[in-house]
């Protein structure tokens, strides 16, 4: 369908001719995108933001010499008849390939200078340059491609989220700061001297205070600030996300409106890649921690980390027995089928790149038909052989890979050699499409490594599950929070809570982490005032948009998927 356009200008869009167009004079406008020189005829690519359109004209035409002269992304407007082109010169890669213009009228609209990047082609231009001529960037058929797929798939989600009964509200984007785990970006207040407003890391507060305004369930695709490192997957500066929150609410009933967005959206741009279905599957984070050595796991990962522990216990291998004696260490394993065979060299270089992360090595043992090989197994007896074996559920030919440290630094470390395992062996394929999974029950607190201090570890308006009850009896190491988050190919997506909306329950939160009662209602008034005066039990997430878009678009930045993203320095170039 031809998309409505401005007729003074052109009749048609430039991905729009074809064979029922020929014999039709019509009229397009748009960039200069290639030129072919054959002699007597001229042939050039004219483009515009919906495709190409092939333009012809000879040596005879009155502005031949105009034409011949210009700079490729110059801007023009051409009139003429659509013609078919000979059999032999038909291009069938463009839809547009079977017909071209012949040019009979030519305006130049705007004439380009040289460029300082092609457009016509990825050249692999560094970031700087990119991003300081984005609008030329832009331009290239790839970025034009996902910006409109990222507008697209907004409005995919605006549409699942009113199917689900959520009204998009705006939020303030002058406010107060708030704890979100960032630095935040402060805003002078002119009429009132040397006070400042924050730009909302998120829009935490305003959307709980929505919940206790009445609107029960809420959404907005929300403008984040939060001043902070670039990662591959984290802007600096700025990002968008999917913000809802919902009153009467459980976790279950956030996970059930959720699924089904996600799995729509992701179906919908998947290009025909599978998507997990509703329900996803659950971890807690210790389970994900052990099993996978990440709260983030890729589940399109088939390897797997079990504890072997009581196979080193007090054995010949003093390398691994003397810290699990002394600092109650414990020994991770992945095991990896039919590799046993591989050359040392394979087993060399993981032992380098182990040793890059700060690791003496990455220890394995080999289990062939007859014995298990290997360093280790040497200093094994048979029945801790077999105990390996069989924790591992190794048979022969695989090859069992083993770390051992404290459980928090050796999780780290072994899920990154799973994820090392994994790229050096091409687990990890495009076609296994989208896997998605949800972490729950993450850790209410947490020891600042820093500072020694008690510290929240996720979201501190979380509610602990115990309530008040576990605040006032439990170890706080020991409290669980309703906190969740939901992970898709190994990216964070969103992390989400059931708030705590008791103001005894918030006050205690906060009291063991050291704020007083009126520190808390200095800074968090607004919520516990609302709380006071009647607020139903409410939750919800906020999954980031660029994150979404980086996947289905399947690139490796999220800069790649935001119009004008600031450089890796946080610099507007």
């Amino acid at each position: 369908m031809n998309p409505k356009l401005t007729l003074s200008y052109r009749t048609h869009h430039c991905g729009a001719p074809r064979l029922d167009l020929v014999g039709k004079n019509i009229k397009l406008a748009g960039w200069v995108h290639a030129q072919r020189d054959h002699g007597n005829l001229l042939f050039t690519d004219l483009r515009d933001q919906h495709g190409i359109t092939q333009l012809v004209c000879d040596k005879e035409f009155k502005h031949f010499k105009d034409i011949e002269a210009l700079t490729l992304e110059s801007v023009i407007q051409v009139k003429g008849p659509i013609v078919k082109r000979d059999p032999e010169t038909i291009n069938s890669e463009n839809p547009t390939g079977e017909v071209e213009l012949k040019i009979e009228e030519l305006k130049i609209l705007s004439q380009a200078e040289t460029l300082p990047m092609p457009v016509n082609k990825d050249a692999g231009y560094p970031e700087d340059i990119r991003l300081k001529y984005r609008f030329l960037d832009l331009r290239r058929t790839t970025m034009q491609e996902r910006i409109l797929l990222r507008s697209r798939i907004i409005d995919s989600i605006r549409e699942a989220m009113h199917e689900q009964g959520f009204t998009e509200f705006q939020t303030p984007i002058l406010t107060a700061p708030s704890p979100e785990g960032a630095r935040d970006y402060v805003v002078p207040a002119r009429n009132h001297p040397a006070c400042f407003y924050a730009l909302p890391q998120a829009p935490q507060q305003f959307k709980q205070l929505l919940m206790a305004a009445g609107f029960e369930r809420y959404f907005q695709i929300a403008p984040c600030f939060r001043d902070e490192d670039a990662r591959a997957d984290r802007s600096p500066g700025e990002f968008y996300q999917l913000d809802f929150e919902m009153s009467f609410a459980t976790q279950e009933d956030v996970f059930a409106v959720l699924e089904p967005v996600l799995h729509t959206v992701f179906t919908r741009f998947a290009n025909g890649r599978p998507v997990t279905k509703p329900p996803f599957e659950r971890f807690s984070y210790d389970e994900a921690m052990l099993r996978f050595g990440s709260d983030k796991p890729d589940l399109r990962n088939p390897l797997e980390i079990v504890d072997v522990t009581e196979a080193f216990r007090a054995s010949g291998f003093k390398i691994f027995a003397q810290p699990i004696a002394d600092h109650g260490a414990v020994v991770r394993a992945i095991r990896v089928e039919g590799i046993a065979s591989q050359p040392r060299g394979f087993f060399d270089k993981l032992n380098e790149w182990a040793r890059e992360q700060g690791w003496k090595g990455l220890g394995y043992v080999l289990f062939k038909e007859q014995q298990a090989q290997g360093p280790i197994a040497k200093n094994l007896d048979e029945e801790r052989v077999e105990s390996l074996r069989s924790a591992t559920q190794s048979r022969a030919g695989d090859a069992v890979f083993l770390a051992c440290d404290e459980p928090r630094r050796v999780a780290a470390f072994a899920g990154a050699a799973r994820d090392k395992l994994a790229d050096q062996l091409s687990l990890l394929r495009h076609e296994q499409g989208f896997r998605f999974c949800w972490i729950t029950d993450y850790p209410m607190y947490e020891i600042d490594e820093q500072t020694g201090a008690l510290d929240f570890s996720h979201n501190p308006f979380s509610m602990p599950q115990g309530e008040l009850e576990a605040l006032q009896t439990k170890n706080p190491l020991d409290i669980r929070a309703w906190q969740y988050d939901i992970v898709c190919n190994g990216v964070e997506l969103s992390s989400g809570a059931i708030r705590n909306h008791d103001p005894e329950i918030m006050l205690k939160a906060f009291e063991l982490v050291g704020y007083s009662a009126e520190q808390v209602e200095a800074r968090f008034g607004s919520l516990l005032r609302a709380f006071r005066f009647g607020v139903p039990p409410h939750g919800g997430a906020a999954p980031g948009i660029e994150r979404i878009v980086m996947l289905l678009a399947d690139v490796p930045n999220i800069r790649e998927v935001t119009p004008f993203p600031l450089s890796q320095s946080g610099l507007d170039l």
